[in-house]
């Protein structure tokens, strides 16, 4: 076992041989979108993140489903499953098979095996002092989702932030690999402060975060996102606060973002600043959707995360 749960990392890591490892992880929740093709196609790109982030290709995936078949007919049940094979389909990855159970609530997911070189793993736990830390994709989904469970977001900013959710981080993978990153994360259910927390608490480092630089879903203004906190905003924030030091008085707006848990989020990488440059030309060519230099990390301090802005 090459990575296992001790820094709460994306994936376990196992090496087969001297030049192969296997990256395995798993991943499934309820609907986030009315459609179902769209929520298959996010569930997927969202599983298929944590192989990315830890540098691996994903090969195989087998499906996990829980739905109410008593209650609801299979039409529903075939477009997940359909956009979820969409979105493997363009990773490379092959469905292998799967299981299904009959739940009062749908849930969909994956279980994802990838491959990587041993000597080639991207961890949370390899932040480096003087790294800098840059953002793939903008923040926000969180509050987008809740908006429009209650019926309360433009059907624009859903549409926005969709495209976000859909899309793979493999582009993010290969800009991270060929810029000589030292670590990343993909920032989902912990949200930007949970993942930043665990990076700094793995790497043993302090991370700095500025809240002027984060990269927030274009439209959001349209949405009050203080009526819209997912659960997850206030665990979130209890998670990360004790070991969180906030340099004078960081704007109210910007930190909600800092805690809003994201489906399918960007890639959060640390790098060294010289190769910052390559890495967002190669994010930019490839059609990122955010190129956000949101901080840096620096000798571990009394607090693991020191946020400003």
């Amino acid at each position: 076992m090459l990575v296992g749960t001790e820094t709460h990392d994306d994936a376990g890591v196992y090496r087969l041989t001297d030049t192969l490892a296997i990256v395995q992880t798993v991943d499934f929740f309820p609907p986030v979108v009315d459609d179902p093709y769209v929520y298959g196609q996010i569930a997927a790109a969202n599983a298929l993140s944590d192989v990315y982030a830890m540098g691996g290709t994903p090969i195989t995936a087998m499906n996990l489903v829980g739905y109410p078949d008593d209650k609801l007919g299979t039409e529903w049940l075939g477009r997940i499953m359909a956009g979820g094979a969409e979105r493997c389909q363009v990773a490379g990855c092959t469905i292998v098979g799967g299981h299904t159970i009959r739940d009062n609530e749908i849930k969909f997911g994956l279980s994802v095996t990838g491959t990587i070189h041993p000597d080639r793993i991207f961890t949370n736990a390899n932040a480096k002092v003087g790294d800098v830390l840059v953002l793939t994709k903008p923040l926000g989904t969180g509050f987008v989702t809740t908006a429009s469970k209650n019926r309360a977001c433009p059907e624009s900013l859903l549409k926005t932030a969709c495209v976000s959710m859909i899309q793979l981080n493999a582009a993010g993978r290969d800009a991270m690999v060929a810029s000589g990153a030292h670590a990343a994360t993909d920032v989902t259910g912990f949200g930007l402060a949970g993942h930043s927390y665990e990076m700094a608490e793995g790497s043993q480092t302090t991370l700095i975060i500025n809240l002027a630089k984060l990269p927030l879903m274009p439209g959001i203004e349209q949405i009050d996102v203080t009526k819209y906190r997912t659960r997850a905003s206030k665990t979130n924030r209890e998670y990360t606060e004790p070991d969180t030091h906030f340099d004078g008085k960081p704007d109210a707006y910007r930190r909600e973002f800092f805690y809003d848990a994201q489906t399918s989020g960007g890639l959060l990488i640390a790098l060294p600043p010289e190769n910052v440059t390559m890495l967002i030309e190669k994010l930019n060519a490839s059609g990122a959707l955010a190129t956000a230099i949101i901080g840096e990390v620096v000798k571990r301090r009394e607090k693991a995360l020191w946020v400003i802005g």
